[in-house]
């Protein structure tokens, strides 16, 4: 999720030392997004069923999709890449989130579960817009997202999370899952610097 941005910065009276450049932690958040977002969304789905999987949802909520993604938000600080700073920081600060909302929280909780969706739709919206200016990959990663987001809301108003529009919103929930995934991938073999290259696309903007 790099973006490039032209800064001027004022010389210094002592020239500073280089700070150590860190690998880019891209990669890792959206994996850990990929992979928390296909697990709830295949519940969404109604492909999975018991509280095994609702185990395995939170458990990689709180440890892979909060903790690791938020870290390499963190991260993104560290190489000034705004976008990425505030995506995987917001979305690894979601899935903490989330995971102590339902373990504090009663069963039927539609409509409050539809709030906290709306906003998240608002940041991805406008993240959608910036996302414009990072490649193809990435925009397809928030374009997907931003469509589950809006199924789950209306679906979590309407039937409280159950019906069938929220299902749908788990189907598009695991398309989001698999473009974050590939652009993951695409970070690792581009990285890499080697014979394996994957496409990510030029920025519509």
């Amino acid at each position: 999720m790099s973006v490039s941005e032209d800064r001027d910065v004022a010389p210094a009276v002592q020239p500073a030392a280089a700070s150590a450049p860190i690998a880019d932690p891209g990669p890792l958040g959206l994996a850990a997004f990929a992979l928390t977002t296909f697990l709830l969304s295949a519940a969404n789905a109604h492909w999975t069923h018991g509280n095994g999987a609702g185990t395995a949802f939170l458990g990689y909520a709180l440890a892979y999709g909060g903790a690791a993604q938020f870290l390499a938000g963190m991260w993104e600080f560290r190489n000034k890449n705004v976008f990425g700073a505030t995506a995987f920081s917001s979305y690894g600060a979601f899935w903490i989130g989330l995971f102590i909302w339902i373990k504090n929280t009663p069963a039927d909780t539609g409509h409050d579960l539809g709030w906290i969706l709306l906003a998240f739709l608002i940041f991805n919206s406008y993240m959608l817009l910036m996302s414009t200016q990072v490649n193809m990959a990435v925009f397809a990663v928030f374009l997907t997202l931003e469509l589950t987001e809006l199924f789950l809301v209306i679906g979590n108003f309407s039937d409280g999370g159950t019906g069938g529009i929220s299902q749908f919103g788990g189907y598009i929930g695991i398309i989001t899952a698999f473009c974050a995934w590939y652009t993951s991938a695409a970070g690792v073999a581009n990285g890499l610097n080697g014979r394996i290259r994957l496409p990510v696309g030029k920025p519509l903007i």
